[in-house]
């Protein structure tokens, strides 16, 4: 098993991305390995990784189909619906109250 080359943080040579920066430039890793990794030094703890991959083997981003448009906005919508009234709240319900405001605090909405 070979190791991957190490660079520090920005010193990664030209022709290497991370899959952020592949995607500004509207490209994809496409199936190829981690080909290097950055690592940027911190005081207390481990260093933070990233991972590189080859610009050179990068693939285009595959387009949006209607098909992959409609479950994007069924999956949306379906974050929209309280669990708890089923009602759309017209807002995506915070995952940290786990349903719609007026369902989280009744005594509120009544005093308004």
């Amino acid at each position: 098993m070979s190791t991957l080359p190490v660079y520090r943080w920005r010193l990664a040579p030209d022709g290497y991305a991370t899959r952020r920066q592949l995607r500004a430039r509207n490209l994809r890793p496409g199936g190829q390995g981690v080909a290097a990794q950055l690592e940027r030094p911190r005081r207390r703890r481990g260093p933070l990784v990233a991972y590189l991959y080859r610009v050179d083997l990068a693939k285009p981003v595959r387009p949006m189909t209607p098909a992959r448009w409609a479950a994007l906005a069924k999956a949306n919508a379906a974050r929209r619906v309280c669990p708890k009234c089923r009602r759309d709240a017209g807002y995506v319900v915070p995952s940290s109250l786990g349903m719609c405001v007026p369902c989280a605090y009744p005594e509120e909405q009544r005093a308004a």
